[in-house]
């Protein structure tokens, strides 16, 4: 390819929407255009290095056996309301009705439309297991999309579903996937990429997992233990507060600002719920249960200064409500943590939002507590269990001015149920190994597998005839990655000051060739003979055959990322020879004579190329 005729420009400039690195390097190395919020064209290099990708991708899921379907993109409504999801999903589902009236989706996922797919063929055992997946433009109506290829609403993706008679036989090929997924991500050039349980939200399923590039641009929080290697999704991880011995314990300090968010005003506080002061002295021996009162003290803050004690020596009630239906959930936990609302959504079933507390309801914002709560029919009330066997804890008195302190959670509230709903911290008990290690990392989602289980297949009147004639339901697992999302991620992993600094898997071009001085005779001459000796030997070459100066050629092959550059000049054709460098190492510039460069360049190809592959694991 000639640089002269690639469509696209660079540019100097970055613009000033641009809040991470990889968003900012492909637009301005002409990667992508902007079309709509969430929304981009590719350009050709972007389009050589997703192609690269998709087939590494195929790679590994044709030798796990895979077979490629194509989905539709539009999806009859019907599909998802057999599986319950037309109704459960929110706005991000794009929803449409056609020139006939029938109702219509964008498909964001296509679990439906495999069940739909497969169901008639699949109705005997002796067709098992078995797996099908696509790579397919997606919509998903993304209320926040960001980060340029990190967060879109257009996208696409390679999903993959497996069907199975067994939940062993599952699990093994659950674990066969695990790997394939490591190694597509080291054979992109990510090998740091880390598994980590997760959540698996509206996907449903018994177990998932997500794999992280662990990145200062990430948009989600990722709980690590160094000392055992415990991984989780901060939705998914658990919150520890007990040592071993059984004594009161948990994190010193809440992570990343929460306890800035415990401490907030009732009326002011934004999606993660309403906050209500409450306080006291965990883990204390037990006094009375005696009203104090508080005027005008609401937040956790106000009253851990009024009473003088830590936010961690008091119970905090956080509302919601249930979004189907409006009633209230008062969820307590200890006055120092957060609600993980991913973990409350999954104990509950259904989606919730912050609550607003009206005079009818018969809350008392700000000093709602545990003991004597009358609220509306139909509230559900929940501990967590931060709070069980805790004592001389304060706590809000369901009194407008007072608060009470001397709770005891074994006596006062005798039939309490605690659960896990609080999020993990940075200095937090690891589930593991015990020991208070935690630390909490961002990362940017680049793939997920979950395990079904029969969500889908039952729902949808999916079955097979076992060995003895008896109908069965099969089970699932499906298995996700956004192929720009992982070119952006690579991205954003390996870059300079300069530019990208892309892998030789899926670099654009292996080879930029630049020709200083086009305007040289001599000099365009023995470019265009390297630009013909490298593609007759196989080689990806973009030749930059522009009569531009050598900043301007530099700023854009820096740009372009290519891994192997080679430069042509006026001092190098009357040497004979021509300059070999790595992109973002001038330290490896080595000077080669004009009949060795094609040899040169292939080695170092193939030098680039087993380095790679030395940290690709092997497959199960």
């Amino acid at each position: 390819m000639k640089l002269s005729k690639l469509v696209g420009d660079r540019f100097k400039e970055t613009p000033s929407d641009c809040v991470v690195a990889s968003h900012a390097l492909m637009l301005r190395g002409g990667y992508m255009k902007y079309v709509a919020n969430g929304i981009y064209s590719s350009l050709p290099p972007l389009k050589r290095i997703t192609k690269k990708i998709e087939e590494i991708i195929r790679e590994e899921m044709d030798a796990l056996d895979g077979q490629e379907v194509s989905f539709p993109v539009a999806l009859p409504a019907s599909l998802w309301e057999e599986s319950g999801r037309y109704a459960s999903v929110g706005s991000e589902l794009l929803r449409f009705t056609d020139r006939n009236g029938a109702k219509m989706v964008l498909g964001m996922t296509h679990e439906e439309a495999a069940v739909q797919l497969v169901r008639e063929y699949a109705s005997t055992y002796s067709r098992y297991p078995f797996m099908i997946y696509q790579i397919q433009t997606k919509f998903r109506g993304e209320a926040r999309p960001r980060a340029g290829l990190i967060r879109v609403r257009e996208f696409t993706m390679k999903d993959a579903y497996s069907f199975h008679t067994s939940q062993e036989d599952l699990e093994n090929y659950y674990a066969r996937c695990l790997r394939a997924y490591q190694r597509i991500f080291a054979r992109a050039g990510i090998p740091e990429v880390v598994c980590v349980a997760s959540d698996s939200g509206m996907m449903g399923g018994n177990l998932s997992h997500e794999f992280m590039l662990l990145t200062p641009a990430g948009e989600d929080s990722i709980v690590l233990c160094p000392e055992c290697g415990y991984s989780a999704n901060m939705e998914a991880a658990a919150c520890i507060y007990h040592t071993e011995e059984g004594s009161a314990d948990g994190p010193a300090a809440a992570a990343d600002g929460a306890q800035q968010d415990a401490g907030r005003e009732d009326a002011a506080l934004p999606a993660a719920g309403r906050e209500d002061g409450s306080c006291g002295s965990a883990g204390s021996a037990p006094s009375a249960l005696l009203p104090v009162e508080t005027p005008g003290v609401h937040t956790i803050e106000e009253l851990a200064d009024f009473l003088h004690i830590a936010p961690s020596s008091t119970c905090k009630a956080v509302v919601y409500q249930k979004n189907q239906d409006d009633s209230y959930v008062v969820l307590f936990l200890r006055g120092d943590l957060e609600v993980n609302e991913a973990k409350l959504t999954s104990f509950l079933g259904e989606a919730i939002h912050p609550a607003v507390i009206t005079e009818e309801s018969g809350l008392q914002a700000g000093f709602i507590g545990p003991v004597s709560l009358h609220g509306p029919e139909g509230t559900t009330i929940l501990f967590d269990r931060s709070l069980e066997g805790l004592s001389g804890l304060a706590c809000g008195a369901n009194k407008e001015g007072w608060h009470m302190t001397g709770l005891d959670l074994k006596r006062d509230c005798p039939d309490a149920v605690y659960r896990d709903f609080a999020k993990a911290s940075a200095g937090g008990i690891c589930p593991v190994c015990g020991r208070r290690s935690l630390t909490i990392s961002r990362g940017i989602e680049v793939g997920n597998i979950f395990q079904l289980g029969d969500k889908y297949t039952r729902s949808m009147h999916m079955q097979y005839v076992d060995e003895k004639g008896n109908s069965r339901t099969p089970i699932m697992g499906c298995y996700g990655i956004g192929v720009g999302r992982l070119a952006a991620s690579v991205c954003e992993a390996m870059h300079d000051d300069y530019g990208p600094l892309w892998p030789i898997s899926i670099a654009p071009w292996q080879v930029h060739l630049c020709c200083m001085r086009g305007d040289n005779a001599g000099v365009r001459a023995q470019a265009d003979r390297l630009y013909e000796a490298l593609q007759e030997a196989g080689v990806e070459v973009l030749y930059d055959d522009r009569n531009v100066s050598a900043g301007v050629m530099f700023s854009d092959a820096d740009l372009l990322g290519v891994p192997v550059r080679l430069i042509t000049s006026p001092r190098n054709w009357k040497e004979g020879c021509v300059e070999l460098s790595l992109r973002g190492d001038r330290a490896s510039a080595v000077k080669l004579p004009e009949e060795a460069a094609v040899d040169g360049v292939l080695a170092k190809i193939r030098e680039l190329t087993e380095a790679l592959e030395a940290k690709v694991p092997e497959r199960i």
